[in-house]
């Protein structure tokens, strides 16, 4: 049997060495260590705080700033949308007073210069004592006849036309057919005056063509 026995290393030619510190002041010595460990970690975290804390600011103001400038932009696009949608509404009220216009005389003839045409085309002797023009509205058509193969009709006239001999009606009647928009004319009755002339009553149609269309180039 072998005897247990403390084994401790010899060290020759070295250095002796005592700590004659009180443990207390090693205590304390390794306290300020690990204080200024702490100082310092601390110190760093703060700094790399800051730093985040700085970059997050220059960001947020990066981002106030591009909001500002989207913010002026919106205005602007709204201050232009503002200008472009009264634009609209005028334009709107031009287009609607146009089309007004248009119907409201979309049946018009220039009488005056039609009723010179068919003086032009009666012979020099002979006077139109009256007119009986009927016509279209914009709201309803003209009554056509019931008879077949007859012309559309925008509106009649009846006239009494007196004539100081006997009246060529055959001869008027051809030379009516040149006036703008004929559609067809019919005689009507003849009687005589005491004082020898004639006076003939005589139906004109007319169509489309005779329309004025004033305002047609315009729209």
């Amino acid at each position: 049997m072998k005897r247990a026995t403390d084994m401790q290393e010899l060290i020759l030619g070295g250095e002796p060495r005592a700590d004659l510190l009180p443990p207390d002041l090693l205590a304390r010595r390794a306290n300020r260590a690990l204080h200024r460990a702490l100082t310092i970690t601390l110190m760093g975290v703060v700094v790399i705080m800051g730093a985040g804390i700085g970059a997050v600011s220059v960001t947020a103001a990066l981002n106030q700033n591009d909001l500002a400038e989207a913010t002026l932009r919106t205005d602007a696009i709204l201050m232009e949308t503002t200008k472009f949608a009264e634009v609209s509404r005028v334009q709107d009220q031009y287009d609607t007073t146009l089309a007004v216009r248009g119907l409201g005389l979309s049946t018009e003839v220039d009488w005056k210069a039609y009723l010179a045409d068919i003086r032009a085309i009666l012979p020099a002797d002979v006077t139109i004592d009256s007119v009986t023009v009927t016509t279209s509205s914009p709201w309803a058509g003209f009554v056509q006849s019931a008879v077949p193969l007859t012309q559309p009709r925008t509106a009649s006239l009846a006239l009494e036309i007196t004539s100081p001999g006997l009246p060529t009606v055959p001869q008027w009647l051809v030379g009516l057919k040149d006036l703008p928009g004929y559609a067809d004319a019919s005689p009507g009755s003849i009687s005589r005056s005491q004082d020898g002339s004639y006076v003939v009553s005589l139906a004109l149609n007319i169509n489309a063509a005779a329309l004025s269309n004033r305002f047609a180039a315009e729209e």
